[in-house]
């Protein structure tokens, strides 16, 4: 790994009993501060601490907190609500979290908590690749996520030449980044496929571009096989995934030896995967949803936070990397609510969205739940009628052996489904 600014390399080498005692004593810390000056994890833990000394309270003693439980807070205490141990003259950054249901969670940060973030994010750029010689695109429209601007600050400081493209079509973002020798690009799966095709019509050939290395990030897919190897073909580069979110931060590297297979920063972070209905551990490997603690941004922390992303938490002892840090296999699976009742159990987005990738007819799609057992799949296919009809025959057989029963599979005219720009919504409530 290359090392850049903040990097640390004994996240490299630390060991199993080592990262235990280190979130050990950064988690009593946090808990002394959120406990003395936070007003929202203060009624939070109100119950847990009767009768407990705070310094013997562990992990599992706390209460899960939600982004419903934060909603609520910042409804009664609008806007930011009172999850800040800090006055709120010393905070300098404002974030909104974009996710796709229960509403958008308002977070700010001191400019300590967000250093803390970006040399998170510079353990992902180095285990990357990401060279100070590199110049990166920055294919988003920045607006108040925190992902976003949080890659460009981070960049910047990694100290590549960076080039932000918000408000430009794809068209115009391509054309820009290869005027400009752009050799990294960073932005949604997504925009990356976007942008593919308008090389296509543009008759640009992008796989002989300087582009090296696509950071995805903004949306989960960037793991999934089919969909990673198609934008690896088209650009002619490698694809990296990485995941990050408002609530949170920046949390994992992708691992250099294997692809989509995410380390958590477990320096920073303490990761639980629990099963998304009992709230009981998951077992190891096992799907779940992913519970998150940030250890450094005490002046705005998450304490269990339930992400409702669904992952694969393991922990390779050591990975093929030579580290003991846990990962998330697989990257992003999904959000909870978007699961499906299967043949064999549960059935995730990603698998469902790399099925339909393997349709290289399939040029968008859009997935509609009623519940576990009902849902609905749009396409939009090219092709003679007769092949678009085969593929939609096809696919709907496959879908009902993944899945143990119909879920049927409807043609759209050409070009009306939504086309998205940064982060996309084709899995929907119906």
């Amino acid at each position: 790994m290359t090392s850049g600014p903040f990097h640390d390399l004994s996240l490299d080498k630390i060991q199993p009993a080592a990262l235990a005692e280190l979130q050990a004593s950064r988690l009593q810390s946090l808990l002394q501060t959120v406990l003395a000056t936070n007003r929202f994890y203060k009624a939070r833990f109100k119950s847990a601490l009767k009768g407990t000394e705070p310094a013997k309270l562990s992990l599992q003693d706390l209460p899960l907190t939600s982004r419903a439980d934060l909603l609520n807070d910042q409804a009664r205490h609008a806007p930011f609500g009172t999850n800040y141990s800090q006055p709120v003259s010393d905070y300098i950054r404002f974030h909104q979290g974009g996710g796709d249901s229960g509403g958008k969670v308002r977070w700010v940060d001191t400019a300590e908590s967000w250093d803390w973030m970006l040399r998170n994010l510079s353990w992902a750029f180095s285990a990357a690749g990401i060279k100070t010689k590199d110049r990166v695109c920055f294919a988003f429209p920045f607006g108040p996520e925190l992902s976003f601007w949080a890659a460009f600050e981070a960049a910047a400081r990694y100290g590549t030449l960076c080039f932000p493209t918000g408000g430009m079509s794809h068209t115009a973002r391509l054309r820009f980044m290869l005027d400009n020798g752009s050799t990294v690009l960073c932005c949604t799966p997504t925009a990356a496929l976007r942008m593919a095709e308008a090389a296509v019509k543009e008759k640009v050939n992008i796989a002989l571009s300087p582009v090296r290395l696509l950071f995805l990030l903004g949306e989960f897919g960037g793991s999934m096989p089919k969909l990673r190897a198609q934008l690896e073909e088209a650009w002619g580069a490698r694809c990296v995934d990485h995941y990050a979110l408002t609530e949170a931060g920046p949390v994992v590297f992708e691992c250099e030896k294997t692809k989509g297979r995410l380390h958590v920063i477990e320096t920073e972070y303490i990761a639980e995967c629990i099963d998304p209905v009992t709230g009981k551990a998951s077992a190891d490997g096992q799907p779940g949803e992913l519970v998150l603690t940030t250890l450094g941004r005490a002046a705005s922390p998450a304490i269990r936070y339930r992400t409702g992303d669904c992952v694969r938490l393991i922990r390779p002892a050591p990975c093929a990397c030579g580290r003991h840090l846990a990962a998330l296999e697989g990257g992003i699976l999904g959000r909870v609510d978007q699961v499906l009742a299967g043949a064999g159990g549960a059935v995730y987005p990603s698998t469902i969205e790399d099925l339909i990738r393997g349709y290289p007819e399939i040029s968008e799609f859009r997935v509609e739940i009623d519940g576990p057992n009902e849902a609905k799949l749009f396409i939009e296919a090219s092709g003679e009628p007769h092949e678009v009809a085969a593929v939609s025959r096809t696919l709907a057989a496959e879908l009902q052996r993944l899945l143990g029963w119909r879920a049927p599979v409807e043609l759209a005219a050409p070009g009306s489904l939504p086309r998205f720009e940064m982060r996309s919504r084709r899995w929907v409530k119906a």
